[in-house]
């Protein structure tokens, strides 16, 4: 005889699943209790269970392995949602194990709002935001609906599962033959690309002056990231990368050309428009990176999409004139099996990419101080200067987002990770516990924000009660600056909600860490930065460090709104990013003709 909840330990240990996070209640602790008498899986407490779900990815991310999120009914399960969503959008396996009210009052009281004391019906609630979710309503399913749930969650475009055992289903006892076992149907994508498509490819790469790679986190989901190399040896390609894939090259490969997109930077900009070919492999191709106006972006460039989701080419099928449905590591490995290296070096082209690269470097005048405030794009400049090529880096959003995947400096090696489908705020401080466990409670750089820290603030207490050493450093503007600028585009800068002022405050973090026991450190100036960021870096322990920026600071360089000579109020292409250059500057660095809303710019 076994009991379900000792097998659902068992499938975790047979799984090789050794850590998860979670928190115990009343309808899952049936589960904590046989994973802690096994003795085999750790699970990390967390203080809020959309932490848990955040910390699985990356977990995930750091070590490659799949772990899983162990939650209660009620309030846990609906919790721990926007961890889920994050997940799904960011193809991230992970298993929730949820516990739930008993089988009898489900039977009983399925067709009611709720069931029992908490219950309600969590797997259909996630059925659109997970790969597979399921309520197991027979102890015999129990192990074939996780053993399903893990194939599915791996398989494909990867992303979360969700299972969901009633208390009375845990705590069954049955024999062990009776446990049914899933079998998994052999279906793979093609791992070859057909001799039509290879031949069209070979064709717009054999006829293109100007090639673009534009390489995505697909390639890393994929296992493939050893390949880039290679690819970029047989096909020398100038290259950018989306932010999901900012790491998958160091800023000192010679054909990384940074990061495109609506907050890109300006030489990558630059170079993806003017380009006659772009391969881009992995990259859901985002409105974030390509912008609102698919007639705008690669005007006169063969596109080539590269995805294992067949709904994301279905997307932008009025961009791409080639679009490859498989896995990105499979179709890297078909083109280096057809191709050997090519004879061009699009020299002419390269000297074109390297001299933007020069001209506008991530830190331009854009990006000087403002009213003696330290700019928060020059002090991550600064500090990826610091770290060595081991270290992870997590972020927030607002400026650790945009400031960070734009100025800072990704050594090959280093691992730098965010959000980026949903962008929920407060993701910093669990993705970077999840991240120091995947490294056997390493050190982890956490870029957090002070409304970012506050959404959860609470899992301070998981980094000290584990002694993590996460410094984290928190960029310090009286509030929401993303959305401050958004009222100020919209409303004629009348504030509402986005600073003490109109309503939200942000406490004392130098108070917070010593109520946490964190040591603290604030900087509000260049004086003594190198010591003050040697001293962070230096502590064993966590650290919170205050990084006191203007609360007015744009972010810059940003697809923004110019007035034509009109005088209507337009939206330019993505090569022509704010602050403007002018008209004359513009056009210099232009090889296709200008947009004629670029050329009806007032300068």
């Amino acid at each position: 005889m076994l009991k379900v909840s000792d097998a659902i330990a068992l499938f975790l240990k047979n799984k090789n699943i050794d850590l998860v996070f979670g928190i115990i209640g009343s309808a899952n602790s049936h589960i904590f209790d046989s994973i802690n008498n096994l003795g085999y899986t750790k699970i990390i407490c967390v203080h809020h269970e959309q932490a848990a779900t955040m910390a699985m990815q990356t977990y995930f991310r750091v070590s490659g392995k799949i772990s899983a999120a162990i939650v209660t009914a009620g309030g846990g399960s609906a919790n721990a949602i926007t961890g889920v969503m994050s997940s799904w959008a960011d193809s991230l396996p992970g298993i929730v194990i949820s516990g739930q009210e008993n089988l009898r009052f489900i039977n009983s009281m399925g067709k009611m709002r709720m069931y029992g004391i908490q219950g309600f019906n969590i797997a259909e609630m996630v059925k659109n935001i997970t790969k597979y979710s399921k309520m197991v309503a027979s102890p015999e399913k129990s192990i074939y609906e996780l053993e399903k749930a893990y194939e599915i969650a791996l398989k494909g475009r990867p992303g979360p599962v969700w299972i969901d055992f009633p208390m009375d289903i845990q705590g069954a006892k049955i024999p062990n033959i009776s446990f049914k076992k899933f079998k998994p149907k052999i279906k793979e994508k093609s791992s070859v690309i057909d001799k039509n498509t290879l031949k069209n490819i070979k064709s717009a790469i054999e006829s293109s002056k100007r090639p673009v790679f534009w390489l995505g986190n697909g390639i890393r989901l994929s296992m493939a990231t050893n390949r880039i190399e290679n690819l970029l040896k047989t096909l020398p390609f100038p290259t950018i990368l989306s932010w999901a894939a900012i790491d998958i090259l160091g800023n000192d490969h010679p054909l990384n050309y940074g990061r495109a997109g609506v907050y890109g930077n300006r030489s990558a900009n630059f170079i993806l428009q003017n380009s006659d070919l772009v391969i881009a492999i992995g990259t859901r191709l985002a409105i974030p990176m390509i912008g609102y106006e698919h007639s705008e972006l690669c005007r006169e460039a063969k596109v080539i999409q590269v995805d294992i989701d067949q709904t994301e080419l279905d997307k932008i099928s009025d961009i791409a004139d080639i679009a490859v449905c498989m896995d990105a590591g499979a179709f890297i490995d078909s083109l280096l099996a057809n191709f050997s290296k090519i004879n061009n070096n699009f020299f002419e082209w390269k000297q074109y990419c390297s001299k933007l690269r020069d001209k506008y470097p991530l830190i331009g005048p854009e990006h000087q101080d403002t009213r003696n405030y330290i700019n928060s794009y020059k002090f991550i400049n600064k500090l990826s200067e610091y770290l060595n090529e081991n270290s992870v880096i997590t972020t927030d959003m607002g400026t650790a987002l945009l400031s960070g995947h734009e100025a800072f400096e990704v050594k090959l090696g280093q691992r730098f990770m965010t959000s980026t489908g949903l962008g929920e705020m407060g993701f910093g401080l669990p993705a970077a516990i999840g991240a120091s466990f995947a490294k056997d409670k390493s050190e982890v750089i956490c870029l957090n924000c002070d409304g970012g820290m506050m959404m959860n603030l609470q899992e301070l207490q998981t980094i000290v009660h584990h002694n993590l050493p996460i410094k984290i450093f928190i960029f310090n503007n009286d509030g929401y600056l993303m959305i401050k600028h958004t009222q100020k585009n919209l409303f004629e800068g009348r504030y509402s909600a986005v600073d003490e002022a109109s309503g939200v405050s942000c406490p004392d973090f130098g108070k917070i860490a010593n109520a946490f026991n964190i040591t603290y450190f604030s900087i509000d100036s260049w004086k003594d930065l190198d010591r003050k960021i040697n001293g962070v870096l230096e502590e064993k322990g966590p650290v919170i460090c205050d990084i006191f920026m203007d609360p007015e600071q744009f972010f810059h360089p940003k697809l923004s709104l110019a007035m034509n000579s009109e005088g209507q109020i337009i939206s330019p292409p993505l090569e022509d990013l704010s602050p403007l250059l002018s008209r004359e500057e513009f056009k210099s660095n232009m090889i296709i003709d200008p947009h004629d809303k670029s050329l009806k710019i007032i300068d």
